[in-house]
This record gives C-alpha cells, structure tokens and sequence, in this order.
C-alpha cells in the first residue's frame, strides 16, 4: 500500500507555536506508524514563503521578504528536526521546482477551460497607490460579524473576498480603499459541484474525515460552489504563466496547496523515485491541518486535482480544532503563546509530543496549562510509564543470574500485548491517535499492578522462579511498549531500542528482547512543580497588554 501524509505549510512569517505543533504531530505519528508496518510512505510538507503576510512582515521589519522567508524557514526545520519529525521532502514555496509544477497545473486547468478571464472590482488604496492583497484588507465579516482577514474568517472559517468585508480597512495604512475594476483569472469551482458531492460523501460513509470536516464542507455545497479568482497582484509568488497576465501572480488557493504535489515531484527527482503511486485512484492519503485550512483540503485541492485529470483525492482529513493557552485564546500579536522554539530549548520533545496527542483538539478545542502539562510529565511519562520501566530493570540489576526467557512470559499478557498492535493500529489508521496512545497508557497503568501484585521483590527470596516469571514479563512488556510507543513517542522508545538491542521496530508482537542493559537511564526526568508558576509568571510578563 502507498501512503501520502501531507502536512500543512506553516507561513514563514513567524515562529512556530503550539497551535501548529498539535495540528501538525500527527503527521508524524502516521508516517513513523506506516513505516513500521512495512508500507511505501512519502511525507511531505514545507514552509509557505510567498504569502502576503511575509510581505507584510517584511516591510515591517524594513527588510526583504527572502530575509523573513529564509529566518522562519530554517526555524521551522529546527523546530521539526527537535520534535522528531520524519519528513521525506520538507521544502519551501520559492524553489524553481514548486515554480514550475504550479505553473503547470495553473496552465492544464487553463487549457482544460477551467480557468477563464472576468472583469472584477478589486480593493485599490488611494493613499498606497496599490491593488491590494486579499489579506492587506481588514474588516467585519459579514457571515458572523467578526473582525476578518479579506481572504477568510478565522472565527467562522468562511472563505471570503475583500469586496464581501464590511468596513474595509487598508491593513498598511488604515484608511478605505475603493473599488476599481480590473481582470482576472477565474477558476470555475462551480463546474466540480457534483463530483465534490460524490467525495463528500464517500468521506461521511466511510468515516475518514473529522466531524468539522464534514460539517465544514457540507456548508459549502450547501451554499454551493462559487467560482474564484486564481489571479492577484502580489508582489511576490509564482507568476502566472499566461500572455497578458504576466505581471501578477498566481493566488493561494492554487499555488499553496500544489505545494504537496511539488514536494512530491522534487522528492521524486532528488532520489529518482516514480511518485506515481502516491497520486493515483489507490494511494491512501493523510492530509494534516488545523480546521481552518479545511476547506482548501475538501473544496479547492480536490477541484484542481479533478480539473488536471488526477484522481488522486484526498482520502482522510485530519482536521484539528484549536489550541487555546491558560483558557484563553491564543493570540500571536498579543504575544499570548508558547513558542515552539522556546519550549523545545527547555524540555523533552516527546514530553511536548505526548501532551499535545493525549490531549488533542480532535473534536473539540483544547487547553494548554503549564500545571496540566508538568503534571502530565510527572505523573504519565515519568510515573507511570518511566517508573514500570525503571523499576523493572533496575531490580533486576540486582540479579547477576537472571536470564531472558520468552517461555516464562505470562500467557495472558502476550495475548494482551499481541491484540493492543491491531487494537492501536486501527485506531491510528482510522486517525484517532488520542485514543490510540490512551489505550498504550492505560495498558502501562496495568501493568504497573501487576508489578505490584506480584511482588517480585518479595518472592524472589521464596520462590525464585515465579519472581523471575514476573520479570520476564515485565522485560517483554517493556520491549514492546518501547515499540508500541515509538509513533508516539520515538526518542524515548529509541533509548529503549538500544538498550535491549531491539533491532528495526515493526508492527507486529516482539517475542524477546536482544539482551539487557547493564546500566540504564530514567527515561524522564521530574520536572520541578515549582516550575509551573515560573512558567506562568514568564507568559504574563511576554503578553502585550
């Protein structure tokens, strides 16, 4: 089976946040799961360099648009290489190679007359002397009466245009632009109706699309489709690649989310790879996001996809609701945020992992506290899962003459352990990775009683046989919870693969570990409580009043 996971195109126009990362860790998790079971996975993503909002950041800044590209860019690949994250291609928007595909598929849909020309009214500030961007316009949504962007709302996740906005600012300077009438290329949504009818529901029988995806999209062809313009003067981007409109550039809706095509093109080059069989009828894809992105996943990215002739639609929908911090929203320009960089300089990337998958947004929103998250430290990965682990093989230290013995596994807890691959993998596969790792943890909380119920330390001074029965037990345990977890939480669980010579991970039962360690690590380390209220005093003294 071939895998695509297409993970979401952070704008390089500021540092990651934890926001992104739990819209973004399951990716990860996927492609770690599928290459251990054994399939052909390809795991693309890259950094969104073209958007107005670097534009925006760039002229703040009194620098160029590469300068801010470039700095967040080489952030995000830190901030991913930190959490572990496996991409096969993590590229950008302003390679030649993403250039060249979105201005072929621009041109095909063109060709297929699926794009056409419209006269149209266009936002122009008289005091910018410019057209402006979609998101260079600021004003009321007129759906939910929010203040909006001129491209979409975040607060009702409708795709706008700047002409629907109620009291429209100029975001550069603040005065109101006019009206003025301008041609552009028109893609005609529209005429794909029936056949994104026919994705849909296929995605609501099957159930491989989160609940806000559906009810997202089913609002949509409600409405039904509007065609939209593909064209915009931007100052930077893929130019379009048609006589007469070589001086603007190819919108968003388009070039963004080709990027997953183009990702997959230069991966295909750099290591002269067929990518065929990740973009046919066959290929099981992932596309990873937060909510907001998903009507371009649903909607737009399925249209282009039919309109060049590839059938390669998206299969499952991870769609993430939203993180908020401390139960409030998080908001970057009050600077209410934790920063991926800065929580990654101070603690372990699988204790961030593991935080934001047991805790996902996955149908509802979610809270990020420092209390909850030390406490969810302390207490799952150190208490539970660190302490099984510890305490197993730090007794056993004591015991120059145990041996390994796979015939001494208790028989019920192989069976358990052998039924929690398919139990978890199914539930991973069907991207329900809260309930996935839930279930691993909870099988450590067990097997936490059973140590205790055993008492190992007791009968190995009158029944020696049965204390070592127990930790062979423990010992197979721990072997595969290390396997098990290493989707979820692969830098621990690679401190465990060496330790016990495990070998490649795989998804299938571990009947015997290679051999003990002689001397192992805690695999976490107890974060000081105290440092719950240095955390919390550090965000109210970075928040922007």
């Amino acid at each position: 089976m071939a895998v695509l996971i297409a993970g979401a195109w952070p704008y390089a126009n500021g540092d990651l946040h934890l926001g992104h990362l739990s819209s973004l860790i399951p990716g990860d998790c996927l492609a770690r799961y599928f290459r251990q079971k054994g399939e052909k996975v390809l795991y693309v993503s890259g950094s969104d360099c073209n958007g107005t909002p670097i534009t925006i950041r760039a002229k703040q800044e009194g620098v160029s648009p590469t300068t801010i590209a470039d700095r967040y860019h080489d952030s995000f690949q830190r901030c991913f290489q930190q959490l572990g994250f496996t991409y096969d291609c993590y590229t950008r928007t302003d390679t030649p190679i993403h250039h060249k595909v979105v201005q072929d598929i621009f041109k095909t849909l063109y060709d297929n007359g699926y794009i056409y020309h419209k006269k149209t009214k266009q936002m122009y500030c008289t005091h910018c002397a410019q057209f402006l961007p979609d998101r260079y316009v600021e004003g009321t949504c007129p759906h939910c009466g929010a203040h909006a962007r001129g491209d979409q709302c975040d607060a009702c996740s409708t795709i706008l245009d700047p002409v629907d906005l109620e009291e429209p600012t100029c975001k550069l300077c603040g005065h109101t632009p006019e009206l003025r009438e301008v041609e552009h290329l028109y893609f005609a949504l529209s005429k794909f109706q029936p056949e994104l009818e026919q994705l849909y529901e296929r995605a609501k029988k099957n159930n491989d699309w989160r609940e806000n995806a559906l009810n997202l999209t089913r609002r949509y062809l409600d409405e039904g489709l509007q065609d939209r313009a593909v064209t915009r003067d931007l100052p930077i981007g893929v130019t379009v690649p048609i006589k007469g409109f070589e001086d603007k550039k190819v919108y968003v809706w388009i070039e963004a989310v080709s990027g997953y095509y183009s990702a997959s093109v230069r991966w295909g080059e750099e290591h002269h790879k067929d990518i065929s069989e990740f973009w046919n009828e066959q290929t099981t894809s992932y596309y990873v996001q937060g909510k907001d992105n998903v009507p371009f996943h649903t909607i737009i990215w399925p249209a282009i996809l039919l309109g060049i002739g590839k059938k390669a639609l998206p299969t499952h929908l991870v769609s993430n609701e939203y993180v908020t911090l401390e139960r409030k929203k998080l908001s970057t320009s009050r600077n209410w945020a934790v920063w991926a960089p800065d929580i990654l300089e101070r603690y372990d990337p699988d204790s961030i992992r593991y935080f934001l998958l047991i805790n996902a947004p996955e149908t509802h929103d979610a809270d990020f506290s420092w209390k909850a998250f030390i406490e969810s430290h302390n207490g799952e990965l150190l208490g539970a899962y660190g302490n099984f682990v510890n305490r197993t093989l730090k007794f056993i230290e004591k015991l120059p003459d145990f041996k390994v013995d796979p015939d001494q596994v208790d028989p019920q807890i192989f069976q358990t352990t052998d039924a929690l691959y398919e139990k978890v993998g199914g539930l991973i596969e069907s991207a329900h990775l809260k309930a996935a790792l839930g279930e691993i943890f909870s099988w450590i909380r067990s097997l936490n009683k059973y140590f205790d119920e055993r008492k190992p330390w007791q009968t190995v001074n009158s029944d020696q046989a049965a204390a070592y029965a127990t930790l062979n037990t423990c010992v197979f345990s721990i072997a595969n919870l290390a396997q098990l977890l290493s989707p979820f939480l692969p830098f621990s669980s690679q401190k465990l693969s060496e330790a016990l010579h495990l070998g490649e991970f795989k998804w299938t039962v571990i009947h015997c570990p290679g051999k003990l360690p002689e001397h192992l690590d805690p695999l976490f380390i107890r974060i000081d409580p105290d440092q719950i209220q240095v955390e919390r005093d550090k965000l109210k003294h970075q928040e922007k009043g």
